[in-house]
């Protein structure tokens, strides 16, 4: 099975490095420096054990900027993008999650 997963973040590393011991990943960001360091072996961000099954664990991982790279041939998609709350408005901003949504 093929997942993208979208976002690098806390959310998006734990959820793919858990998911590429079993199935094909293709992680999407569109910040270049997460998508090299993925594709070089390390997290993008600072955990022991994401670090750890990086280093260790044969994982089906690969990161990319471009979406129909990542979306190709996938059965499932998680978007883990930024929602941060506005303390002002009592909401939160979805706008990097209706980006991912708009694609399909």
């Amino acid at each position: 099975m093929k997942i993208a997963v979208v976002g690098m973040g806390y959310v998006g590393m734990s959820l793919a490095v858990l998911l590429a011991r079993k199935h094909q990943v293709c992680m999407l960001d569109i910040l270049q420096y997460k998508v090299d360091k993925v594709n070089s072996g390390y997290s993008t961000i600072n955990d022991t054990e994401i670090d750890h099954y990086m280093r260790t664990e044969s994982l089906d991982l690969l990161a990319t900027a471009d979406p129909q790279v990542a979306y190709k041939n996938c059965n499932y998609v998680i978007i883990a993008t930024p929602t941060d709350f506005s303390p002002l408005t009592h909401t939160f901003d979805t706008a990097s999650v209706e980006s991912v949504v708009k694609f399909f």
